[in-house]
């Protein structure tokens, strides 16, 4: 697994953090001071990133960064309240690779990872892509794919994988599924429900270039039979 290294003194942030990154197929150290981000680069293995707060209890992230790149090649994301551009460009300067601030959404972040991963020619695998899961997003109504690409659903594609995702591979019977998908004042029946799966199916292996998990339960309805996360 790709290994992240969090250094964060605010402890529900720090955790939040890890909680995510470890959702997402990561294998994640945290610190909350300069001198455990120290110990943890000495006692591990080298992190392929590093996700740096600035303002430690014990150090200053700018600093840090700069240490940090004397002596190790890892990626550096810097994370901090500091949104001023002079900030920005004394954290470029100091090393880092990418800067945020701190109201940048986990999702962000994550995507700040895997892009700086990919610069850096250390690209997590599929396995370290939310450890082989699917997860359906529902606030931005998109299907996630284990090597991290993104499908996004139209209203009715998303109400037809959210009943089969918090099912957690059992089946969903076809009249809970026409009744769901069923517009008020509209006809939909299962010849409608067969084609949106037909269509799902067909834009899931279009976009990802995986096997659809949507499978038939004959006599039942259908089922989303791979690891899947609602989130």
């Amino acid at each position: 697994m790709t290994r992240i290294l969090i250094v964060e003194d605010e402890p529900r942030l720090r955790q939040d953090l890890a909680d995510f990154l470890e959702l997402r197929g990561f294998e994640v150290t945290v610190a909350g001071t300069a001198r455990e981000m120290r110990s943890a680069l000495t006692d591990h293995p080298l992190p392929a990133a590093i996700i740096l707060d600035v303002g430690l209890p014990d150090g200053n992230g700018f600093d840090l960064a700069a240490e940090i790149r004397r002596s190790n090649d890892c990626g550096i994301i810097m994370l901090t309240g500091f949104a001023d551009s002079a900030d920005r460009v004394r954290g470029f300067d100091s090393g880092a690779d990418i800067y945020l601030v701190k109201h940048s959404t986990l999702r962000e972040i994550e995507a700040a990872i895997r892009s700086l991963l990919r610069r850096t020619g250390n690209p997590p695998t599929a396995q370290d892509s939310r450890g082989g899961r699917w997860v359906l997003d529902t606030a931005n109504w998109a299907m996630i794919a284990p090597d991290g690409q993104a499908l996004k659903l139209t209203a009715t594609e998303f109400a037809f994988l959210s009943l089969l995702c918090r099912r957690q591979g059992e089946a969903c019977a076809r009249e809970d599924l026409v009744t769901a998908l069923a517009r008020p004042h509209g006809h939909f029946d299962n010849r409608h429900l067969d084609a949106v799966v037909s269509r799902l199916r067909r834009k899931i292996g279009q976009v990802t270039g995986l096997p659809s998990a949507i499978k038939v339960v004959y006599g039942v309805g259908y089922a989303f039979t791979a690891p899947v996360v609602v989130e």
